[in-house]
């Protein structure tokens, strides 16, 4: 039996973003290109998130109930086939292809717990004083498959046509189950007692009725509220602010780069530098203080305009500061979520707090998108005041009161 490796987890969750990486920056002109209204396409992208929100929770508790393997290949399994029905619908016109494109996002959100599970997957084999740091490698995972798979969609349009990039996204998932099925051992043993399950609803109250995990779920909602409503809005007010033309391939090309110079920070400090930020300053800590980090680089973002290189610096500058603000709130967030969970209960906590998560990624592109059009500055400023305001919070009852560091501590102090 092979023994549980964070390193093939890790490939694991690259893999499957790469896949996911490759699809979703093409779903907006594939739904235009269909005819859709303004509406269906972004029903069409808050699809995936509205399936993850609803389902999260529930894979994560049959993961504390079954082991976690096997959810992460049923998981694996079901984006290959949500991939391959992505690229029949692009194949298709009209209506049809847009109801198949719909589907296929909505299966892929339904079957999409690997995140969830590769994070109780991690918490089940790291000590307690590790697991911000090896959380970290999920975050750059998932940078990576964003730096990664938008490169292979172009590349794959180029050589296959409008179904390449469903295909390649359905082989890479296909191969990462193989990886998977192979070389991927068991990391929980779930015990002879029967946990028992909660509806969804009775699994939130009772998640959220902790103090402090609830406290952390409310900080990485809004955290990842406010860096959903800056993504989403990033394109559209560099190209106003910079005099770009986004249906220009030149100026697009741009706006690419500017997410994937974020990707590639964002994916340096969560690879190398959690686990010694974590040692220097404790999670507490450090989530206010990238939370403070996220407020100061928001509020100057839509001032920052002009074709001079100083304002390109500037804004290059800024982003720098958001990035690595960004990445360093999801890996002690998690951690700290892991260590106050008993260990029958980490995929059922992580997946409330994934869902949290894809709330965000709701409502977050809806208000950014209403309020960028009334004024630019609106949404960032916002986001801004919500990021500082977090960080008073996470500082006035996280970092005053002295936390347990020890998992087993953690749980007899505050049972769920």
């Amino acid at each position: 039996m092979r023994k549980p490796s964070v390193l093939v987890v890790f490939l694991t969750v690259f893999i499957d973003l790469i896949g996911f990486g490759i699809v979703l920056p093409l779903l907006p002109i594939y739904t235009r290109n269909f005819g859709a209204s303004g509406f269906l396409i972004g029903a069409i992208l808050a699809s995936y998130s509205l399936m993850q929100f609803l389902f999260a929770p529930a894979w994560g508790r049959l993961s504390d109930r079954i082991g976690r393997r096997p959810v992460l290949l049923v998981s694996t399994a079901g984006a290959a086939i949500s991939y391959a029905v992505f690229a029949i619908g692009s194949g298709l016109s009209g209506n049809l292809a847009l109801w198949v494109l719909l589907g296929s996002r909505m299966f892929a959100g339904i079957c999409g717990a690997n995140i969830t599970v590769a994070q109780a997957y991690i918490a089940d084999i790291t000590p307690a004083a590790d697991r911000s740091k090896r959380m970290g490698l999920i975050g750059m995972a998932f940078g990576l498959g964003f730096i990664f798979g938008p490169a292979l969609g172009g590349l794959s349009i180029h050589l296959f046509g409008s179904q390449g990039p469903g295909w390649v996204a359905a082989s890479f998932c296909a191969a990462n189950f193989v990886l998977a099925f192979s070389i991927l051992p068991e990391s929980w043993k779930p015990s002879s007692e029967h946990v028992a399950g909660r509806p969804r609803l009775a699994q939130w109250l009772h998640t959220l009725s902790h103090p402090k995990i609830g406290l952390l779920i409310v900080v990485f909602f809004l955290a990842t509220f406010c860096f959903t409503c800056f993504e989403t809005t990033l394109g559209l007010l560099v190209g106003r602010n910079f005099h770009l033309d986004v249906h220009k391939d030149q100026d697009a090309k741009i706006i690419g780069y500017l997410f994937a110079y974020c990707g590639i920070i964002g994916a340096l400090v969560q690879g190398g530098a959690i686990g010694r930020l974590v040692k220097r300053s404790g999670e507490p800590k450090l989530i206010a203080q990238s939370l403070i980090l996220v407020g100061i680089s928001m509020a100057p973002i839509p001032f920052i305009q002009g074709s001079h290189a100083v304002a390109w610096a500037l804004l290059l500058l800024v982003l720098a500061v958001l990035s690595i603000g960004s990445s360093l709130t999801r890996p002690p967030v998690f951690g700290l979520i892991s260590m106050l969970t008993p260990a029958d209960k980490q995929g059922a906590t992580i997946g409330v707090a994934q869902s949290a998560g894809s709330l965000a990624r709701i409502v977050g592109p809806i208000f950014a998108g209403t309020l960028l059009y009334v004024h630019a500055w609106l949404p960032y400023l916002i986001c801004s005041g919500i990021s500082l305001l977090t960080a008073i919070l996470v500082w006035q009852f996280l970092c005053r009161t002295a936390a347990p560091v020890v998992a087993v501590e953690m749980q007899k102090a505050a049972p769920m």
